[in-house]
Formats: C-alpha cells, sequence, structure tokens
C-alpha cells in the first residue's frame, strides 16, 4: 500500500490573508450596484429625488457607455460636501442608529464611490447661499475642489462607464439595448413621483433629441397619478384602469389596475412600488397574478400600477444593494391586501369591459388602407339628387297596359331605419339597452340612447352561471368528502412541515391534512366538488407554489376551474333561439352582476360601439 502524503507535503504555502486596498474594494462594490448604465442612472436619479428635486434632466450617448448626466434643481451640496460624498459608506439619508426607519431612496452610500471607481465622474454642485464647485474623480483617484458656475442644483455627469474594468464592457448589449434599459429606469420612477418632472434626451452624436418627457402633474395624488400614468403608459390604459384605494393593518394600496378585458401577452405593463421605491418582488407579483386569477386565462397578464405605503419599520429594503428587494413585516398581509383590494375594485367595475374592445372591433370593419377625405365626400344636396334618381317609379294606372310609367317624385329625403316594435322601450336608456335583433343564434343585437350593443348570449350567460354557482358555494361552505382510507403522501421533514404550517387554511377549502409522523402527511378530506382526486399530485402542487409564493391558490383555482365547466354546460347554447323577453332579461341581468364584462377566460362578452363610430364607418362623419 502507498503512504498516505503529509500535509506539509501537500499544501507547503498556506495563502496568506490580506486587506484589500480601497480601489479594488470600490470595483468590487461597483459590481454589486453598477451592473450596467441604467443602474447607474437609477442611483443618480434616485439622488436627485433624495435631494427635493422638481424638475430633472437625464442625457446619454452610445446607450449610456460613454455618457449619462443628470440634472436637478435640487438643494445641492457645497464644496466641503463633494469630498465626502465620494467617499465609501458616506451619507446624508441616515445617521445609521436605526436601519429600519428608512425614508429615503438612497442610503449605503455607495453609488458615487462606486461610478467613480468604474468611469469617470464629475459632480458640480451648489447649493443655497454658496459657492458653486466641482470634483472629478476618475478610476477612484480624486482631484482637488475647485470652483464652478451653477444657478443652483447639481450636475453629475458620468463619462467611459467602466474604462477602469474593461472586462465589464465585453457584457454590454447593444447601444440601443442599453438605452432601452435607462428609458424604463427612468419611467419607472417618474411613475413613481409624478410630482416631479422628467426628461430624457439623447445626445449621440452632438445633437440632443428629446425621448422622454414628463412635465409635472398637478392635482391630488390620484389626480397626479393618473395623468402620469396617461403619459407613461398610453391613454388606453388611464382609460380602462380602475382606481385602487385600500387599507388595512397599517399598510395602504393605491394606484390604478385595468380591467381584464384589457390585458397583455406577458408582464411588461406591471408595476409595483414600496414606500415609493420600485421593487421586483415575486411574492407582490404573485399576488396580483391571484387577484385576477379568476378573470383572465393563464397566457394573459393583468396591467396594474400600484403602490404599497406602510411605517418604515413594517419592511426592510436593505436586503439587497440594488435595493429592488423587500422583505416585510407581515408578507401575507401585504398579499392579502393586494389580493382584497384589486377583486373588490374589479367588483365594484360591474359589467363594465375595456374600451379598445369597441376599438379593435371598429378596426376590423374597416378596409385595410381605405381612406376618405373631406372634399371626396357629396354634398347633401348631391345625397338628395342621388336618392331621387335612384328611386322607384311606380307604373301609372292608365298606362300600365301599354308599358309606359308616369312620373313620379323621388325620396324628399335620406331613408332612415325603420324599428319593427309597436312601443319604444325604455331600456334603450339604461347601460347595455334594449334588445332588437338575434344573429346567428348567438349574437344579441341592443340599442342603447348613444349606440348599439352586440352581446355573446354564450359567454355572458357562463360568467352570470358561474358567479351565481360561487355565490352559493361561498354561501353555504364548501363541502368535504372524507376518505374512506386516508391517502399517505411521503414528503421531507421540510416539506411537511411548511404543508402543515398551512393546514387551516387548507382545511377551510374542504382539504384536510395532519402529520402522519416523519415527514409523512395524510390527507382524510378533499373538497367533495373535486370528485376522485390524486392527493398526492395536488399535495405536491401546492408545496411548489408554497416554495415559489409563499401562499398557495391551487385547491381554490382547481375548485374555480370546477365551477367554471359547470357554468359552460348550464349556460344557454350558441345555435338557440331565445324571445325578446329573454334577451332583455339577460341584459338586466349582466348589469347587476359583478365581472360581466367577461367571460370566465378574460374575453369580451359584449362590444359597445357608439352611434357617432358607425355613422364614421359609413362616411357620415
Amino acid at each position: 500500500m502507498l503512504d498516505r502524503p503529509k500535509i506539509s507535503d501537500v499544501a507547503p504555502d498556506r495563502p496568506v490573508i490580506r486587506q484589500l486596498d480601497e480601489a479594488a474594494i470600490n470595483r468590487i462594490a461597483a459590481g454589486e450596484v453598477v451592473e450596467r448604465p441604467a443602474s447607474a442612472v437609477k442611483e443618480l436619479v434616485e439622488n436627485a429625488l433624495d435631494a427635493g428635486a422638481g424638475r430633472i434632466t437625464v442625457d446619454y450617448a452610445d446607450g449610456g457607455k460613454t455618457l449619462i448626466r443628470v440634472t436637478d434643481d435640487g438643494c445641492g451640496m457645497t464644496g466641503t460636501d463633494l469630498p465626502m460624498a465620494l467617499a465609501r459608506h458616506a451619507t446624508s439619508k441616515i445617521d445609521g442608529t436605526d436601519l429600519l426607519n428608512i425614508h429615503s431612496f438612497g442610503f449605503r452610500g455607495e453609488a458615487l464611490p462606486s461610478l467613480g471607481a468604474v468611469g469617470r465622474l464629475t459632480i458640480t454642485s451648489r447649493a443655497a447661499g454658496a459657492e458653486g464647485a466641482s470634483i472629478t474623480v476618475s478610476g477612484g483617484r480624486m482631484e482637488a475642489v475647485r470652483p464652478a458656475a451653477l444657478n443652483r442644483g447639481t450636475v453629475v455627469e458620468l463619462r467611459d462607464l467602466f474604462h477602469a474594468t474593461p472586462a465589464r464592457l465585453k457584457f454590454m448589449r447593444s447601444d440601443r439595448a442599453e438605452a432601452m434599459a435607462i428609458g424604463d429606469v427612468v419611467k419607472r420612477l417618474a411613475m413613481a413621483e409624478p410630482a416631479v418632472g422628467f426628461t430624457l434626451r439623447d445626445v449621440s452624436g452632438g445633437e440632443a433629441r428629446v425621448v422622454f418627457r414628463a412635465d409635472p402633474e398637478p392635482g391630488d395624488f390620484f389626480d397626479a397619478l393618473h395623468g402620469r400614468l396617461a403619459r407613461v403608459l398610453g391613454a388606453d390604459f388611464a382609460g380602462n384602469a380602475l382606481r385602487i384605494d385600500a387599507e388595512r393593518d397599517g399598510l395602504r394600496l393605491t394606484g390604478y389596475a385595468a380591467l381584464p378585458t384589457y390585458s397583455r401577452g406577458s408582464g411588461v405593463a406591471q408595476f409595483l412600488f414600496v414606500n415609493g421605491r420600485p421593487v421586483l418582488d415575486r411574492m407582490l407579483f404573485g399576488a396580483l397574478r391571484a387577484a385576477y386569477m379568476d378573470v383572465l386565462s393563464r397566457d394573459r397578464h393583468p396591467a396594474a400600477v400600484l403602490g404599497l405605503t406602510c411605517d418604515p419599520q413594517l419592511v426592510d429594503v436593505n436586503v439587497h444593494p440594488a435595493k429592488s428587494e423587500v422583505r416585510f413585516r407581515d408578507p401575507q398581509g401585504a398579499r392579502g391586501l393586494i389580493i382584497s383590494g384589486l377583486r373588490q375594485a374589479l367588483a365594484g367595475a360591474g359589467h363594465r369591459a375595456s374600451s379598445t374592445v369597441a376599438g379593435e372591433t371598429l378596426a376590423a370593419f374597416r378596409p385595410e388602407g381605405a381612406r376618405v377625405y373631406q372634399m371626396d365626400r357629396p354634398s347633401q344636396a348631391s345625397f338628395s339628387r342621388a336618392f331621387q334618381a335612384q328611386a322607384p317609379v311606380p307604373p301609372a294606372p292608365d298606362s300600365a297596359a301599354a308599358g309606359g310609367y308616369a312620373e313620379a317624385p323621388g325620396f324628399a329625403e335620406e331613408p332612415v331605419a325603420r324599428i319593427f316594435d309597436a312601443q319604444p322601450s325604455p331600456d334603450t336608456a339604461r347601460p347595455l339597452g334594449a334588445a332588437r335583433a338575434q344573429l346567428h343564434e348567438n349574437y344579441i343585437i341592443a340599442q342603447t340612447a348613444t349606440g348599439m350593443v352586440i352581446v355573446d348570449q354564450h359567454a355572458a350567460h357562463e360568467r352570470l352561471v358561474y358567479e351565481r354557482l360561487k355565490a352559493q358555494r361561498d354561501g353555504a361552505g364548501i363541502a368535504a368528502q372524507a376518505l374512506l382510507i386516508p391517502e399517505i403522501v411521503e414528503l421531507s421533514a421540510g416539506d411537511a412541515a411548511r404543508l402543515l404550517d398551512h393546514a387551516d387554511d387548507l382545511a377551510a377549502l374542504g382539504l384536510v391534512v395532519e402529520a402522519f409522523g416523519g415527514g409523512a402527511v395524510a390527507v382524510r378530506e378533499t373538497p367533495a366538488i373535486l370528485g376522485t382526486v390524486n392527493a398526492a399530485a395536488l399535495i405536491h402542487d401546492i408545496l411548489d407554489d408554497l416554495a415559489d409564493q409563499g401562499t398557495s391558490a391551487r385547491v381554490q383555482a382547481r375548485m374555480d376551474a370546477v365551477l367554471s365547466r359547470m357554468a359552460c354546460h348550464g349556460s344557454v347554447r350558441s345555435g338557440r333561439q331565445m324571445r325578446p323577453e329573454e334577451m332583455n332579461a339577460l341584459l338586466r341581468e349582466m348589469e347587476a352582476t359583478p365581472l360581466a364584462g367577461q367571460c370566465n377566460h378574460g374575453r369580451p362578452t359584449y362590444v359597445e360601439l357608439q352611434l357617432a363610430d358607425i355613422e364614421r364607418l359609413f362616411g357620415r362623419r
């Protein structure tokens, strides 16, 4: 046998522990704080907001790789403050005694020294009652403070980002991609601060091109936020968004959430803020998704801008250097507030559907590329002469035998549509109007005071039956069926403990689980409405949800899916002829039922067309 070598023979030289120099420390810190040009813009704009700026201008060149300049009209700094601002862990935001009592965007004191370590940074600033001053730091080497001309505020200019760490430049994306990331950061902060004006300019090539501009919005918070969202996300979102204002246990939820029929193919229109700070938190986004679970299909995503406000002591923002993650003292309380606040707002919207549905319908009617110009439209007199020329001339009694025709006047005016109804219906003043016809045994045509409504009778009735079944289930409670032989599911000790922590919540949904020794659990009861259940598969799905989101709506979702299928089979089928009183009864029930504007999968149940839009299709306007 071979002799085992001695440790001294294997490692004759022991590694020596040494202190890194300040430049290396700053470059390492910059790797955590500054990942790309957009990260630098985020840190600098947040500093401007903390300084009380009312207007902020961001200039960049070549996607921010060669130039980033942020100008603000905040409180500014003196020449004495500038060297301290570039020192690591030096900040005016906190005094260090309480890291949970944070009321500002920044508090680590790492952004400016990190930027100075990887780029060429120049700060020019002037505080009220002081002279302007400037300081430059390049690759971690700081120069002396010198006088500078500036009215008020601060200008931070960062050139040649990552010139001191050229390896990082290899990981940069194209100029266009980096510029889009900068725009996304500025727009998120603009939504967080609607009372502040933002201007974003691309100065590549020496010419300044305004990419985004948002002036300070007037009015109270909700009015200002609504105006800012119309500027950032578009008028369609603002016109189809519901105001959200809910409060519970020291947490307040505010913002706007779009109607289910105004959904997106991805989560690009979802923005969440905690105490004004943009965050990317899986638990909060999961709560947003859960709130729309009953009105959207899995391949559609809601659009919303929501802000959670609470005492800083209830949330920890000191989780990651980028400050995009937070930890709530009561995460389930925050999640529950988002779900209940959104569902209450959606239910309060009643039968309302998004206005974009009508726009898409009109676009489908309009011939591609066809345009009607005002000069091409005939005048009213031309219309009258055309109708007279086209009017049929009946044969005269005294010349019928000879095959002759007598002169007869044409139409005196344009023909009008005739409604075959003995009495004008007062239902036309209602939101969904009065039924006038049924087309293809599936679509109800209703007349309103200002236009017409086209209703998908099967989709509408499916939603009505579904809401009725859910109300019955919630009123009578969820019936559970006891298993003759409990099903034993083997789990790890950690998974079993995590599942049993939520046993009371699962029992309220009809799923009763108990500990069975070791890591095993016994499933003793399942929701009766689900019929035969693969308990092991259901338990593992619930555990996946708990690991990903900290909670699970798996059982609730399965029960809702069963009720949805029951509603589909129990609703008015396509192809059934309906009497006028049945159609009107359906319209009235839609008006009184929450969420009746979309079916169980998020598709619209009706389309409303304004008379002015219909006339425009025919060139009458």
